[in-house]
């Protein structure tokens, strides 16, 4: 399916496309050199998904596809708005790879196990994005809560051996831990009412989704 990436004039193609834009970019200092790695990230991504769609047995390749994918798309978005990537960037990396993670659960329920490593990118993702408008106390307290909201997920869905019932004590224990640490930032405290009713309003939206999806 792939013979086309063994010919030597698609790669030599590439190679002087390359060096054309990073001498353009020495030029002008228009950054085209990171558009094109970007571009190329997001490209072998996409050929890792492609590879999956044709070859499904090979669920490992869902992995660096959206990895590759994901940072492609924050080396784009850096050339873009630097600041804006600033922000997000670690969110795009480590949600993509979380989303590939959920995505091996969602193709397979005998994958249970990657809801946790899914559950974890995500919320590490979110928490250096936190990391830029929150002080440290409250990204740490959030970190627990995602957590906690991980194990809360495998709880909830549906796996071939029955609902993972004894996920829901380290749900419970990290939440809490979670709440706790964001209250003790003073100026965090106006957040906990607002992000309790965010956490019921996630609980039943994935208990619902659960429900359909047990059910389906």
């Amino acid at each position: 399916m792939f013979q086309w990436l063994k010919s030597p004039v698609l790669w030599g193609i590439l190679l002087i496309l390359a060096g054309v834009l990073f001498l353009i970019q020495e030029l002008s200092g228009i950054q085209l050199g990171s558009i094109f790695w970007g571009v190329m990230l997001i490209l072998g991504g996409a050929l890792f998904l492609i590879y999956y769609a044709s070859h499904p047995v090979q669920w490992w390749a869902i992995i660096p596809g959206v990895a590759l994918i994901g940072i492609g798309l924050s080396q784009l978005l850096g050339v873009l708005y630097q600041p804006l990537e600033d922000a997000v960037g670690g969110l795009l990396v480590l949600g993509s790879i979380g989303a590939g993670f959920f995505g091996l659960y969602w193709k397979d329920r005998r994958m249970w196990w990657a809801i946790i490593p899914a559950g974890v990118l995500f919320t590490l993702g979110m928490v250096s994005a936190l990391e830029n408008i929150l002080p440290e106390p409250a990204s740490n307290g959030f970190f627990f809560v995602g957590l906690g909201l991980t194990f809360a997920l495998l709880a909830w869905l549906p796996t071939p051996a029955g609902k993972m019932t004894w996920a829901w004590i380290p749900a419970l224990v990290l939440v809490v831990i979670g709440l706790f640490i964001i209250a003790a930032a003073e100026q965090m405290l106006v957040y906990v009412g607002p992000l309790l009713i965010i956490l019921a309003g996630l609980f039943l939206i994935i208990r619902t989704l659960a429900t359909r999806r047990s059910g389906s």
